[in-house]
């Protein structure tokens, strides 16, 4: 998606949520200084690391995730796929053994996980946004191999492909990846949250907060758009 696209939809979303657009391109700019000082991926970088395949897997934190991955273990050779895990859907990954190609993060999901993933040659898509600013200054020069993004103007060694949550982001960056399929995993757009999408949860689900519903339904009307707007085969388990 292109900006001047996705920036219609970026004014309704920081009205919608009440968001600083100066809170996101300060950390943004932040991002950018961090990944200036050290070496970064470019999305040619990245298009070459998976240049293996154009049929990507999306994973995300939905009440289904851990279904679906036994079900993709059981009749998918998952070699022949690009893996994109959609921040904690990482810890799901890693309690079946696997390590993704790509998560896609705001990194508020299990960060030990994440970063065993790192260790295991998983390269990090890690996205700028107001609320994470502290979390970008603190953890971000602990990873490697890393793409930056953000939700607003891109700058620098930032990209932005559309897309709001990590899991519809994850989308997007499939889509300028040059997937030709994208299967969905534990992409749900209910009203129950994980323990992978809220690490601090004391059962393994519950109840969305009306925060959360409204994030899911722009993650579905974002997901929609890319099945009825880009040339790729959309698979929903």
């Amino acid at each position: 998606m292109e900006f001047g696209l996705w920036e219609k939809y970026y004014i309704q979303i920081l009205n919608d949520f009440g968001f600083s657009r100066q809170k996101d391109e300060e950390s943004a700019k932040l991002l950018d200084e961090i990944l200036s000082t050290e070496k970064c991926l470019r999305l040619n970088d990245l298009t070459e690391i998976i240049s293996f395949s154009d049929k990507h897997i999306l994973f995300g934190a939905g009440p289904s995730l851990k279904k679906h991955i036994k079900q993709l273990k059981k009749d998918y050779d998952l070699k022949d796929y690009v893996l994109i895990a959609a921040d904690g859907a990482t810890t799901a990954l890693i309690e079946e053994h696997i390590a993704p190609d790509i998560i896609v993060t705001d990194l508020d999901g299990n960060l030990d996980d994440i970063l065993l993933a790192n260790l295991k040659g998983s390269n990090m898509v890690i996205h700028a946004h107001g609320d994470n600013i502290e979390k970008i200054a603190q953890l971000t020069s602990f990873f490697t191999n890393i793409l930056g993004t953000t939700q607003a103007q891109p700058i620098g060694n930032l990209y932005n492909f559309g897309g709001f949550t990590d899991g519809d982001r994850g989308l997007f960056l499939a889509v300028a990846l040059g997937a030709s399929q994208i299967t969905l995993a534990g992409m749900d757009f209910g009203d129950i949250v994980t323990k992978y999408s809220r690490p601090n949860l004391e059962n393994e689900t519950a109840k969305a907060d009306d925060f959360k519903k409204k994030k899911l339904k722009y993650a579905e009307e974002f997901t929609n758009w890319i099945v009825e707007n880009e040339n790729v085969e959309i698979i929903k388990l």
